[in-house]
């Protein structure tokens, strides 16, 4: 079901997967390319957290992402974190977040129950990404995005806040649990892995469920 929140700067849409009680997962997708990506990827995980284990879910358009009206050009990553607490207030309920890649740069000054992040990448290693695409990439601006200066000057010292963290077998970073399964952010076009969304689908209902006891 598509409903609308409000947010200091205006009006998004969100998607709202599950019962309309108890706790509920506010997913924070990664942000431009990797958002069109991933965003099956993270839908699904929400309909099989909905439809097998009963827990609510909330996928937001953040302003200046995705079909936002807002340009990329006024992006700024203050708004991004004001859209998802917004968003977080508006589902109701006892709020958790899903974070993917870097939607873990947006779940840190929200005022949620407990933090879940996959693949979380860091500020620093999302501007080297996006200076790479600028040098590399055959569309204009950042992949197609015309970025502002003061969001690029901001990522250097944007961090991931504690979470419980999910990474790919293989990295070794930082993880409470390694799991099996492709990078689809690496992916030439939108891909989904359903033995993957089950997977994590499965920890965050466990992890959800430790969290209310």
């Amino acid at each position: 079901m598509i409903e609308p929140y409000d947010w200091a700067g205006g009006r998004e849409a969100m998607v709202r997967f599950g019962p309309g009680s108890g706790p509920v997962v506010i997913a924070a997708l990664p942000l431009f390319e990797e958002a069109n990506r991933m965003r099956g990827f993270a839908a699904t995980i929400l309909r099989s957290l909905a439809d097998h284990h009963g827990i609510a879910g909330v996928l937001p358009e953040l302003p200046g992402t995705g079909e936002s009206l807002i340009p990329s050009e006024r992006l700024a990553l203050s708004d991004l974190r004001a859209g998802f607490a917004a968003a977080a207030r508006t589902a109701g309920g006892r709020a958790y977040s899903m974070a993917l890649r870097s939607g873990a740069l947006l779940d840190g000054s929200v005022v949620i129950r407990h933090r879940w992040h996959f693949a979380p990448q860091p500020g620093d290693a999302l501007l080297r990404a996006l200076r790479r695409l600028h040098r590399t990439g055959d569309a204009p601006g950042y992949g197609g995005h015309r970025l502002p200066d003061t969001f690029l000057e901001e990522l250097p010292d944007c961090h991931v806040e504690p979470a419980r963290t999910l990474r790919l077998e293989g990295d070794t970073r930082p993880a409470d649990r390694l799991v099996p399964g492709r990078a689809l952010w690496r992916e030439p076009t939108p891909d989904n892995d359903l033995a993957l969304a089950a997977l994590l689908a499965d920890d965050l209902a466990a992890w959800v469920r430790l969290c209310e006891a």
